[in-house]
């Protein structure tokens, strides 16, 4: 007996086996139930999601003998006959193949002869996108007044090439992508029926490079099922078979591009290619992993909307610690652009290379994203290979400071302008302010209250009274740098705890460093009254005279 492919052998023949279109389907089993059945459809949507699954269902359910809550029994006459091609009821056209006006005439034709068995005709045309404009004309007048027993439906995955004309007549349905969940648990539940175990990541995996089609999925899967017969389906196994990359590949290459590291991507691309891994598809992939990254950065609960493992995030949200915003935009604009050229390159390899060492040399372009990139690069030597100037006892003395000192900042303006209900903070607050930390990052909530306990440091400078500097030690906390709103929630929490008027300032540690502002931390007696708070006390109840 032939094999049968998997997304043939279960293809769904009822509506409650259909997945992921809950709502079009529940549309059309009432419109059946009710008796309210169109004489025009249009299902619109990428391909694999289910139009033509639904379509064929649609055409068994309206002409059962006996159907069951909108479904089709699949048992009587009709339900079999549709189901194994020999209906006359139901004719599927492609018009891709048949897209001329005879093709059209000939169903103008045909609709006038009613069913000899059942009660509709139903007339499928898949890709309907594809016919000509002399056939859509032709089709015009039938579909918009056919015979009270014809149906049609019309399937495309470009609906916006259908003229409005065709669009007014029809009753429109969008058929959505399928989750990523929703297709993980469909291809184990048919892995159990199919008796082949595989790891939940290798399925996770298949699903995600699905993009939103269970029919992919389930041509993937058969394809992984066929190369490794008989054994487990591990992750590693499924990597080999797509041609596709670990996620942990796109973070080595993320860290050696923001080092610079041009020698060690020609030796990863190297791998790559020798692992027989496809070029075109880790362009994508990892312009994919870049926007995920991006997200991750520009929201604070973005976690949500990433449908990826808990493995992967903690990974993720590392990695949004070591690069800014700016910096992913212009990656995956580089990236973006390598992905719409790639497949007319004769040397992918080489346009990979080219534009790998294009993202580490930021003095290759010209736009503004790039001349930030190399601002940040020669302040960065020049805070690893220029010392700051240390003033001498003479000059500390005499009040004269060194240029590149905290001091030679200078103290800020005494503020004569009312601070409101709040008094003007002395350095003694700022110390209180640092010492009471904890408390204040605990009247937060959200991302922000999580970067702020992991993520930041709160540090003053002597000579600027009552400025109060929350450093965040990484990127992440780059996108609060601006947010007034949330350095004002700061500045009420402290003054509400301190009594005094604190300014707030948000900065990154590495931008501090490369300006040369000196910063103190909490001293160890701030230290140890903070940690007063966090010690745990144990009663002992047992009985006995105090001494």
């Amino acid at each position: 007996m032939s094999y049968t492919a998997l997304y043939r052998k279960f293809r769904p023949d009822t509506f409650a086996d259909v997945k992921g279109q809950d709502a079009i389907v529940q549309t059309l089993k009432n419109q059946i139930k009710l008796e309210r059945i169109g004489h025009a459809y249009l299902f619109c949507g990428t391909r694999g999601t289910g139009k033509t699954t639904i379509a064929k269902i649609m055409a068994k359910a309206v002409n059962c003998e006996h159907p069951v809550d909108g479904n089709p029994c699949n048992e009587c006459a009709s339900c079999r006959a549709i189901a194994s091609g020999a209906s006359m009821n139901v004719i599927e056209i492609d018009a891709a193949s048949n897209n001329g006006v005879d093709n059209i005439r000939e169903i103008r034709e045909e609709v006038s002869y009613s069913p000899t068995e059942g009660r509709y005709k139903v007339y499928i045309i898949d890709e309907v996108h594809m016919l000509s404009a002399g056939a859509y004309n032709a089709l015009l007048k039938t579909l918009e007044e056919p015979p009270s027993y014809v149906i049609f439906i019309l399937a495309t995955t470009e609906a916006n090439r259908l003229p409005v004309t065709i669009l007014s007549r029809c009753q429109r349905y969008d058929f959505k992508r399928i989750s990523v969940a929703t297709i993980t648990e469909r291809l184990q539940e048919l892995l159990k029926i199919e008796k082949v175990e595989a790891e939940e990541k290798a399925v996770r995996y298949i699903a995600v490079k699905a993009d939103g089609a269970l029919r992919d999925a389930l041509s993937l899967l058969d394809q992984c099922i066929a190369f490794y017969p008989g054994q487990k389906l591990t992750y590693e196994q499924t990597l080999d078979v797509l041609g596709a990359v670990d996620t942990q590949v796109f973070s080595a290459m993320l860290r050696r591009v923001l080092k610079r590291d041009v020698r060690g991507l020609m030796k990863e691309i190297e791998e790559l290619v020798l692992q027989g891994r496809e070029l075109g598809q880790f362009v994508t992939d990892f312009t994919w992993y870049l926007r995920n990254l991006l997200l991750l950065k520009t929201s604070d609960s973005m976690e949500d909307v990433l449908d990826i493992s808990e493995e992967n995030l903690k990974l993720l949200q590392e990695e949004a610690g070591l690069v800014r915003e700016e910096a992913l935009m212009r990656y995956i604009r580089i990236l973006s652009e390598l992905s719409n050229r790639m497949k007319f390159e004769s040397s992918k390899r080489l346009a990979l290379e080219v534009t790998l060492i294009k993202m580490c040399r930021p003095e290759m372009e010209r736009d503004n994203t790039s001349l930030l990139e190399r601002i940040r690069s020669l302040e960065k030597r020049l805070e690893e290979g220029i010392a700051i100037a240390v003033p001498s006892a003479e000059s500390t003395a005499t009040g004269n400071k060194t240029p590149g000192t905290a001091a030679a900042l200078g103290p800020t303006e005494n503020r004569t302008e009312e601070t409101g209900r709040f008094g003007k903070a002395a350095p003694e607050d700022l110390q209180r302010a640092v010492a009471i930390w904890k408390s204040i990052v605990d009247e937060t909530d959200g991302r922000f209250r999580t970067v702020l306990s992991t993520k930041a440091k709160p540090q003053y400078n002597p000579a600027e009274e009552g400025k109060l500097y929350v450093v965040f030690t990484d990127f992440l906390g780059e996108t609060y740098l601006h947010d007034e709103e949330k350095r004002e929630l700061l500045e009420s929490i402290i003054a509400s705890k301190t009594g005094k008027k604190i300014e707030v300032k948000m900065v990154l540690g590495a931008d501090s460093a490369a300006s040369g502002l000196q910063l103190e931390d909490v001293s160890i007696d701030e230290k140890l009254r903070q940690n007063i708070h966090n010690i745990n006390i144990e009663i002992d109840d047992s009985e006995g005279d105090f001494i």
